[in-house]
């Protein structure tokens, strides 16, 4: 069946523009989108001050030692009293204490405490989601 050339000349020729049908409706590929959740989040961690920026070092290396399959950090109500403990052993690192019997300066109105409170809640919500948006469910 010829349409003539009026046809193609008013909605021109539908064989050059064929694509691929796997490239008519593109997926989104989560890992790409988390590549770039993490680039800005290094981009913004970079504006901290240095102060900050050590501690933050510290708080990912303690979340990294935490992130397995069962992990306290993945529950779905981490215990208070073990994120505390945590925030204790963080700020004993950063203090370089190295007795366990030496308690002073760590109650909850010290600033520093409350700053690692507050990284590592954060940085255990960044890595929660980025484990529900990636993790393979099958």
């Amino acid at each position: 069946m010829d349409f003539g050339q009026d046809y193609y000349e008013l909605f021109g020729d539908y064989r050059e523009e064929r694509v691929p049908f796997y490239m008519t409706y593109p997926m989104s590929n989560p890992f790409l989108e988390e590549a770039e959740y993490e680039r800005d989040c290094r981009r913004l961690q970079q504006l901290y001050q240095k102060d900050a920026g050590h501690i933050q070092e510290i708080v990912e290396r303690e979340c990294d030692k935490m992130e397995y399959d069962g992990s306290m950090m993945f529950d779905e109500y981490p215990d208070r009293l073990l994120f505390r403990l945590l925030c204790r052993n963080i700020y004993r690192e950063l203090k370089g204490e190295e007795s366990e019997n030496q308690l002073t300066g760590m109650d909850c109105t010290n600033p520093f405490m409350q700053l690692i409170e507050v990284m590592l809640a954060q940085e255990m919500f960044r890595r929660r989601c980025r484990r529900r948006r990636c993790c393979r469910r099958y």
